[in-house]
């Protein structure tokens, strides 16, 4: 059998698993809520994401009329870009974070201390 036939069934044969093999992880990813974070803005976000919140006094001063409500932490927590040039991730025991989203259209920026057990709102840039 030519060389050329037998990489044609190789291909053909690899195409077939690898089909298998998206759907089946596909289908056990969402079955069981898994996903998979390597890249650091999705690491941290899921490790904010596992922690309860609290409002600093600051964030509660500011007067943002309803805008910082649980909807919007929860998109900030899932869809949000950490700025890691703005966020000061060396100091201890809690990190700071910057975390771009959008709000009605407008750009945002909240800031956040990530602590051991515990998410601090700092501010939200409007």
């Amino acid at each position: 059998m030519p060389f050329i036939k037998r990489l044609g069934f190789f291909l053909f044969g690899l195409s077939i698993g690898l089909i298998f093999l998206a759907i089946f992880l596909r289908k056990k990813s969402e079955e069981t809520g898994t996903s998979f974070c390597y890249l650091p803005n999705c690491r941290v976000l899921k490790d904010i994401r596992s922690k309860e919140y609290s409002y600093s006094d600051e964030i509660r001063n500011q007067g943002l009329d309803g805008l910082l409500d649980s909807a919007t932490v929860a998109y900030f927590f899932t869809e949000g870009d950490i700025d890691f040039g703005n966020s000061d991730t060396k100091t201890k025991p809690c990190k700071t974070y910057s975390i771009e989203g959008i709000i009605k259209d407008r750009p945002a920026v909240l800031e956040v201390q990530n602590c051991d057990s515990l998410v601090i709102l700092q501010s939200l840039q409007y």
